[in-house]
């Protein structure tokens, strides 16, 4: 299931861009400096890579590709924010993510991208995608806020950490502005269905879309119990967990499904 087009490039640069995200991890120790640069690289590199596959000779996209595509984005979040909150500390999830990632969208590249006649398409995918990116920045932080908790209720290194609502402030800053962007993605699905898929062509009730109404009702519900009823805590992270895990199985999950284990391309 590799491209067609150049495999031995796609090769090399997956395994180089795998390499030096788990490099810092893995060689340079506690060397900050070097271990950015390295990853910096492994980023720049990974954008490359992505740009090969979906704007290349032989564009593909699926699941892995999507996943890819949204743990670089979520590194971009991260590579910025932490210029900001150096407390952050969640680069080595990041980087073993990302490089898994890398790997996955190589072994499984999905199905090759057609020229369409739409200029609504491109808009949908980048909101879409947009919002995976968002949403997946969003638990980043929430798994960082409920670890941070914990060491705090164990009192271990106390001091160590951010403050509890400065996380949480800008886990939820992240959950609006996919909010918004994941509204605009199911608004351009729905007012430019016939322009997406062809004339004649309804609104389609498929996983999918099943799921993403799902994903964005439990948003809706989290975003106004929080402006309401002060939902914060525990309760707020298990409902953006929801929203997330419905998100992630309307386009990524479906697509697994019909990938890998019907052995289908769509």
């Amino acid at each position: 299931m590799i491209l067609a087009s150049d495999p031995v490039l796609a090769i090399t640069l997956t395994l180089v861009v795998a390499a030096g995200y788990l490099m810092p991890a893995v060689v340079l120790g506690r060397s900050d400096k070097a271990a950015r640069l390295v990853v910096l690289v492994a980023w720049l590199l990974h954008a490359v890579l992505l740009a090969l596959r979906l704007v290349g000779a032989a564009p593909h996209f699926g699941f892995a590709p999507a996943l890819s595509v949204t743990v670089w984005l979520v590194a971009a979040v991260y590579g910025v924010e932490s210029r900001f909150y150096p407390q952050l500390r969640i680069r080595p999830v990041m980087c073993v993510l990302a490089a898994a990632a890398v790997v996955l969208a190589q072994i499984f590249p999905g199905a090759p991208l057609y020229p369409s006649a739409s200029v609504w398409l491109p808009l949908h995918w980048a909101l879409g995608i947009a919002s995976y990116g968002l949403f997946g920045a969003a638990v980043a932080h929430a798994w960082f806020l409920g670890r941070t908790e914990d060491r705090i209720r164990m009192a271990a290194d106390p001091n160590s950490g951010m403050p509890l609502l400065t996380i949480e402030r800008l886990t939820f800053r992240f959950v609006d502005a996919g909010f918004v962007l994941l509204t605009a993605t199911l608004v351009v699905a729905f007012v430019f269905t016939e322009s997406l898929y062809g004339k004649g062509t309804a609104w389609r009730w498929d996983h999918k879309t099943v799921f993403s109404l799902l994903s964005w009702l439990t948003f809706a519900v989290l975003l106004l119990g929080r402006a309401r009823f002060g939902w914060r805590g525990r309760r707020a992270v298990r409902m953006l967990y929801v929203g997330s895990g419905l998100l992630f199985l309307a386009y990524v999950g479906s697509r697994f499904v019909l990938e890998v284990i019907l052995g289908r391309t769509p």
